[in-house]
């Protein structure tokens, strides 16, 4: 049955950025539809930050209590991995989509399943269960369809049938032996959750553990990975794998070295998922990214909106930023210039403009889950210099804040802030110690806000507290 239904604005991919599109438009007094061929709630719901973080927050609730005298001699027994798992399981919802569906319905949101294939302009093609369904848009079209796991081609290593994050995330056992291709943030984060569960975890590093972060915080998880019993190869490559009849899995490295396991992950970077969407339709290349402007409206050829501007993509597909929270940023800034423009309404697309996703050059702050964390923001001090900044670099031994002893025994850490010599303000902001992340939201807001040293110097951290690294940040810095 075909069948053909208009809508304001249609959003292919129904994750949290897509979520959050549709939202902000019926906010805005639109209608909205969004497809989906999975789960309601996409990868972050099911396969990456809920679940991945479920995984490592108990092994991390652990290792800080043995870490503060007189909680430490309360903790009898070792990590319940059944346990975890099942945690991780509520927070993936059993990989059910009724809630987030429900939440759609609340939301005055329609909902199509299926495969959602952009036809023409401002036309959305939708095929599932038998039905094709044809939607129109009045005004927009919006791709916020994310990202997949990249295989390279290393020889035998799809045929292998490796572990992606998906399948590391949802695994409902732990291997004995993990082989990880990468380091990065999803390989460092799934490292030190198998290896917490027990398993023999080997890192094949080529480029190093974290390498687009600070050094100093890449060379702290690779101390921690390693304390924690995991074999960190720096530099080693993969030249071929293969799994053999047993079902054990046999890594060659580029120097003839051999490395077993039962499991191989591959963790080396994400993929648009823009091979079936219709991109060919509006000429550009499926499989490829979106590039947008500051509104999120999709450029063609020449650096021009596809069409009259009705095209948008936000999230991952457009490859700014591969971020959940900076993707449902994007969301709300797309949404409401959506409605701006359907409205008749001046659109702020100036710099901190209420519909310009600013922050994804200046201020985008991340939190990996590794131990020990990592909380940055904004530019790191070899990518300021590289910008041509005129910076200084200010580091300083988070374990020598008083807050930090009292925090835990040993506790062990190190802040850098970058500052802009020109305009005296910050531009970059890294910490890495145990529970940094609730510290990172006052060097966004420092960031955002363009806050001048001097005035710094009036925000009082409390004390005791982990915070007072600011004010030891400042004294070194001078006046």
């Amino acid at each position: 049955m075909d069948t053909t239904t208009t809508y304001d604005v249609i959003v292919i991919g129904a994750g949290p950025v897509g979520e959050n599109v549709a939202d902000r438009v019926v906010q805005g007094g639109l209608t909205a539809a969004i497809v989906e061929r999975e789960l309601v709630g996409g990868e972050c719901s099911y396969w990456a930050c809920m679940p991945t973080k479920a995984l490592l927050r108990s092994a991390a609730a652990l290792r800080a209590a043995r870490q503060v005298p007189g909680a430490r001699e309360a903790v009898t027994g070792d990590l319940d991995v059944a346990a975890v798992l099942r945690r991780r399981d509520s927070f993936a919802s059993n990989w059910q989509d009724d809630g987030q569906v429900a939440w759609l319905g609340q939301a005055g949101i329609a909902l199509h399943r299926g495969q959602g294939r952009i036809t023409g302009e401002k036309t959305v093609e939708v095929r599932g269960d038998g039905t094709v369904t044809t939607l129109t848009a009045r005004h927009a079209v919006v791709v916020a369809t994310g990202s997949g796991a990249l295989v390279p081609d290393i020889p035998g290593l799809r045929e292998s049938s490796p572990w992606t994050s998906r399948e590391a995330v949802a695994a409902s056992a732990v291997p004995g032996r993990l082989a990880i291709i990468g380091a990065g943030v999803v390989a460092s984060e799934l490292a030190t959750a198998f290896a917490a569960f027990g398993s023999s975890v080997t890192v094949l590093a080529r480029d190093g553990v974290l390498p687009h972060a600070e050094p100093f915080a890449g060379e702290r998880v690779a101390e921690a990975l390693r304390e924690a019993g995991v074999s960190v190869r720096i530099g080693a490559e993969t030249a071929s794998v293969k799994r053999d009849g047993d079902g054990k899995v046999h890594l060659t490295l580029t120097d003839g070295e051999q490395v077993e396991a039962d499991e191989v992950l591959v963790a080396t970077g994400r993929v648009p998922n823009t091979q079936d969407i219709g991109l060919d339709t509006v000429g550009l290349t499926p499989g490829s990214w979106l590039t947008v402007d500051d509104t999120l409206r999709v450029l063609g050829a020449g650096g021009t909106p596809v069409g009259d501007g009705w095209l948008y993509a936000a999230g991952d597909v457009n490859r700014r930023v591969l971020l959940t929270h900076q993707g449902k940023y994007q969301a709300r800034a797309v949404g409401d210039a959506i409605v701006a423009r359907a409205k008749g309404e001046r659109v702020e697309d100036g710099r901190w403009g209420r519909h310009a996703a600013t922050a994804d050059e200046r201020a985008v702050p991340q939190v990996i889950f590794t131990e020990p964390e990592i909380a940055s923001v904004g530019l790191t001090a070899a990518a300021a210099e590289a910008a041509g900044i005129r910076t200084r670099v200010i580091d300083y031994d988070l374990g020598a804040v008083a807050g930090s002893a009292l925090h835990a025994e040993g506790f062990r850490g190190q802040a850098r802030m970058v500052v802009d010599e020109d305009r005296k303000v910050i531009v970059g902001f890294t910490l890495v110690g145990p529970d940094v992340a609730e510290l990172l939201h006052a060097a966004t807001i420092a960031i955002v806000g363009e806050v001048p040293l001097d005035r710094l110097w009036h925000a009082i951290p409390s004390y005791p507290t982990v915070s007072e690294v600011w004010l030891r940040l400042l004294e070194a810095y001078g006046r």
